[in-house]
């Protein structure tokens, strides 16, 4: 009868390591947060360059540059 007991309070350990802890950040896919420092450090760069573009035209295609890597941050969460 104590086999049977020992087993079930090994099943209830093994429950708890699982459930999550009030406190615990979820486990967020590292492709998504690849994928968010890619677009971070571009946005970056795009800015850096903006500052010392000085064609109308090439800041103009930064400008864009811009919009569509914050609007892809945006989507991303």
């Amino acid at each position: 009868m104590a086999r049977g007991f020992e087993s079930k309070s090994v099943a209830n350990q093994q429950e708890l390591a699982d459930a999550p802890f009030p406190g615990r950040r979820p486990e967020v896919d590292p492709m998504l947060l690849a994928q968010r420092r890619k677009l971070e450090l571009g946005l970056a760069d795009i800015k850096r360059r903006l500052v010392s573009a000085q064609q109308g035209g090439h800041r103009e295609m930064l400008r864009r540059a811009e919009m569509a890597l914050e609007k892809d941050l945006k989507a991303l969460g």
